[in-house]
């Protein structure tokens, strides 16, 4: 069918553009049956580290990860910290820190995908997620204590200097 343009006589049949050069067709959503759970919260989602990022409002609550190449930790990561492992842990039982980071702990904590109960647990997740749950989710960017303990941004050094004479000859 072709399409129409409103002009000043009224409407003009005109051809379709050319599809010569398709537009790029996005990748599904990895694990999709995670977001459908949670659009009731009206979640957002960015790419990153070639994952897909969920947040709702200013919080992010997890990644889906789904690479073909690199599996290792494939599956959902959850957004949390480690004062929170333990209480989570009886919730499921096959989540564990993501090893990609290098680290033996991370806050960051991945139901894997191997994992027998991964559809159950991501689901799990959800249920957690609707309800509120304050052990999942971060704000990005937030600010963290320095080795003090404050939150204080840390002082540049050229701030502790005094400041510079000017060169005026006399």
């Amino acid at each position: 069918m072709p399409f129409k343009k409103q002009s000043d006589y009224g409407y003009a049949e005109f051809e379709p553009l050319d599809n010569s050069f398709p537009a790029k067709k996005r990748k599904s959503a990895p694990h999709q049956f995670v977001l459908d759970a949670i659009a009731d919260l009206s979640p957002r989602t960015r790419p990153m580290f070639g994952c897909l990022a969920v947040y709702i409002e200013e919080k992010i609550v997890m990644i889906l990860r789904d690479k073909p190449n690199q599996d290792a930790d494939n599956g959902v990561w959850i957004a949390t910290s480690v004062k929170h492992h333990d209480s989570l842990r009886p919730e499921f039982p096959n989540m564990r820190s993501v090893s990609v980071f290098g680290k033996k702990v991370t806050d960051w904590q991945v139901l894997p995908i191997e994992a027998p109960d991964f559809e159950e647990a991501a689901m799990r997740a959800c249920e957690l997620i609707l309800a509120g749950d304050p052990r999942i989710g971060k704000v990005p960017g937030a600010k963290r204590a320095t080795r003090a303990g404050s939150t204080q941004p840390k002082k540049r050094a050229h701030q502790n200097r005094p400041a510079r004479r000017s060169r005026k000859p006399r």
